[in-house]
């Protein structure tokens, strides 16, 4: 059986992009695959971040994972930062890769360029990431087009740490997931939904209470047409809410908007279709987060499995290129 391994970093509001375009496929993937996914709170050092929030962040965001359906006895559920193995393999990493590798990441190039700091971190978290990525023997990489780019580099590092020190890492291939909705902003329908608080109105998080969901779906923007139908380019706020009622209700957006004559039945529709879907997630969170020790003992035996493979990774790699064992 093939491993997969994702990882999602603690930084803002899980919302329902997050949901629909990757973590409904993490809780599939679980039934087909050795599935390996990691809070990497380590990524979210790399710019000036608050200690509390960031412990906070990461918690809830281990709750969320559970509670969307990650199931500690199917998949392998835990910190980044629990498992050492990390950041001792990333070093491996950063010097394996070639300066003009971390150089060309565009990640690096966008957010250095609006930043009042900039960090060595920020430039070697790729290392971090293939890092990651490696010490799980890992076949498959779920992604979307955005992070090809980091599987690339990942693979080349494998590749040319193999050529070097001999076969050591798996080199591992970029998935594409199937084609989940597409989630746009519901005040900026060509724009995806994001994390940033840029757009609160136009962004859905997965624990907003069902009268702000029902809030933000009814003032979502649609056009000054009437007729209800799927057409992204023409009518980009409309297919929207379809793809998500779609999503939500487990059909295409074509089959969803059949019957449905006035946007203001549409937008029902969706925000009835969403704080259904929602529900049991909400439930659950609030059970987790009623006990957070719940959450730390399910962490800590999803960190104990997967250090047991990380150790035995870096392991041959330290082998593999010299270092003398302790």
């Amino acid at each position: 059986m093939a491993r997969v391994f994702s990882g999602i970093k603690p930084t803002g509001d899980v919302h329902l992009g997050n949901l629909l375009g990757a973590l409904k496929n993490w809780v599939a993937l679980q039934d087909q695959a050795e599935s390996v996914y990691c809070v990497v709170d380590l990524h979210a050092l790399t710019v000036p971040h608050d200690p509390e929030a960031l412990r906070a962040d990461t918690l809830s965001l281990a709750q969320v994972l559970f509670a969307v359906g990650l199931d500690p006895d199917r998949s392998t559920v835990f910190v980044q930062s629990h498992v050492h193995e990390h950041t001792e393999c990333a070093w491996i990493m950063e010097c394996t890769a070639a300066f003009g590798e971390l150089r060309r990441m565009t990640q690096f190039k966008d957010k250095s360029e609006s930043a009042s700091f900039v960090s060595g971190g920020l430039f070697t978290y790729p290392a971090l990431q293939s890092s990651d990525i490696l010490l799980y023997d890992t076949d498959q990489v779920p992604v979307g087009e955005d992070q090809r780019q980091h599987v690339e580099l990942t693979r080349d590092i494998a590749i040319r740490f193999n050529h070097r020190f001999g076969e050591t890492f798996v080199v591992p291939e970029a998935v594409v997931p199937p084609t989940g909705a597409r989630v746009m902003d519901l005040q900026n329908p060509t724009s995806k939904m994001s994390k940033s608080d840029e757009s609160p109105q136009g962004t859905i998080r997965i624990l907003d209470d069902p009268a702000v969901v029902e809030k933000k779906v009814k003032r979502s923007v649609t056009d000054s047409d009437s007729e209800v139908r799927y057409d992204p380019a023409e009518k980009p706020g409309v297919s929207n809410l379809l793809s998500i009622l779609g999503a939500s209700t487990g059909q295409t957006p074509q089959a969803a908007a059949e019957g449905i004559e006035r946007y203001g039945d549409l937008k029902a529709a969706t925000a009835e279709a969403l704080v259904e879907m929602l529900r049991p997630i909400q439930e659950r969170y609030s059970e987790l987060a009623a006990d957070p020790a719940e959450t730390s003992r399910l962490l800590a035996v999803g960190a104990d499995k997967a250090r047991q493979v990380a150790s035995a990774t870096v392991g041959r790699a330290k082998t593999s290129m010299g270092l003398l064992p302790a």
